[in-house]
């Protein structure tokens, strides 16, 4: 088969490797027939994540359908459209059990294996352990341009920036970043009554397409964003902080956004070490979250999808085939200037 292999810092390529076959009895087989990119794909390639290794498949999120089952496998059968979410789970360990199969014991200590310790998505297959309790079966009435982003996006703004943020009926929010994961907490923070949610981003058109998400007000980011924010509030801060970017300055921004008592929501992924001020901030009651997604809302998410209360087929806004991989990269690394949100990968 054909497939994305990382080689290093700055080094990938769209080469043949051998089809993957079942390995365990809870494993399956799926053909890909939808695929995306992640900002997360992107701090792989620059080497920001030491743990990939050269020959590795990338990518950690698809739609496809099963080819073939291991003999453990009861709840899917070859034929079955699913969903292939970032996180795999073996569903008994303890992290599991607890509703945190981020760091499911059983997979290596850490959910997310996909393009990480095992080979990805960005493939023509790939093999997916524990099916049983890590896939989710498509119902027809879900189009794939939907469907692939709750397999990580739209969970990772959901549970890392909503639901850990706390936001309640009447939270003011700011969500700082309005790439596709800040897009998706603004899609979300709906579902909470959030009273005014405000994108705050240096793109004129990633504004533009938070308005379109549900942002109540857009902030461009400039010397005085903080104030801005600030100001459409009722001078203090907002409710709930939301940073979906990943660098020191970005969550410096978003701690500075907050009223006494509220919650800092960190999403980003983060390259290298931030310093915040603390000296400051301990005595405004702040609370700091962060964590990597359990995609635990996935079968809320898929409901509201289903019924088009969740346009998450919003976020796709370029789509490219397998032989168009790099261009796919490019364009997502180069979001800004291409005007792009999240790429759709289809085989042809």
């Amino acid at each position: 088969m054909k497939a994305l292999v990382y080689h290093g810092p700055g080094s990938k390529s769209w080469e043949d490797v051998p089809d993957p076959e079942i390995q365990d009895p809870t494993d399956v087989v799926v053909r890909v027939e939808t695929t995306t990119t992640c900002g997360t794909d992107l701090h792989i390639l620059h080497g920001d994540v030491p743990a990939v290794t050269d020959g590795r498949i990338l990518g950690h999120e698809a739609v496809g359908r099963v080819t073939a089952i291991g003999d453990a496998v009861r709840g899917f059968a070859v034929g079955d459209r699913v969903l292939v979410p970032a996180i795999t789970k073996c569903g008994r360990c303890e992290y599991c059990s607890r509703g945190m199969p981020s760091h499911c014991q059983t997979v290596g200590g850490i959910g997310w294996i996909f393009g990480h310790l095992i080979d990805g998505t960005q493939a023509e297959l790939v093999r997916v352990p524990y099916a049983d309790t890590s896939l989710y079966r498509l119902p027809d009435g879900i189009r794939d341009e939907q469907a692939i982003f709750l397999a990580d996006s739209l969970p990772t703004g959901y549970e890392v920036g909503v639901l850990a943020g706390n936001v309640r009926p009447g939270s003011t929010v700011a969500v700082v970043g309005a790439g596709a994961v800040g897009l998706a907490a603004v899609l979300t923070t709906g579902l909470w009554g959030a009273s005014q949610v405000i994108a705050v981003d240096t793109n004129k058109f990633r504004l533009e397409k938070a308005l379109e998400f549900g942002a109540t007000d857009t902030v461009e980011v400039g010397p005085g964003s903080v104030d801005d924010v600030r100001a459409l509030t009722d001078g203090a801060g907002v409710d709930v902080a939301i940073e979906a970017v990943g660098y020191p300055e970005t969550l410096r921004t978003a701690c500075a956004m907050v009223r006494p008592g509220g919650t800092v929501a960190n999403v980003g992924v983060h390259g290298v070490p931030v310093e915040l001020p603390m000296q400051d901030m301990w005595i405004q009651n702040l609370v700091l979250t962060m964590g990597l997604v359990d995609t635990v809302s996935i079968p809320t998410l898929l409901k509201m999808v289903a019924s088009g209360r969740i346009p998450a087929e919003k976020m796709g806004t370029h789509s490219f085939t397998f032989g168009q991989m790099d261009e796919a990269y490019d364009v997502f690394a180069n979001a800004a200037d291409n005007q792009a949100l999240k790429v759709i990968i289809t085989p042809n």
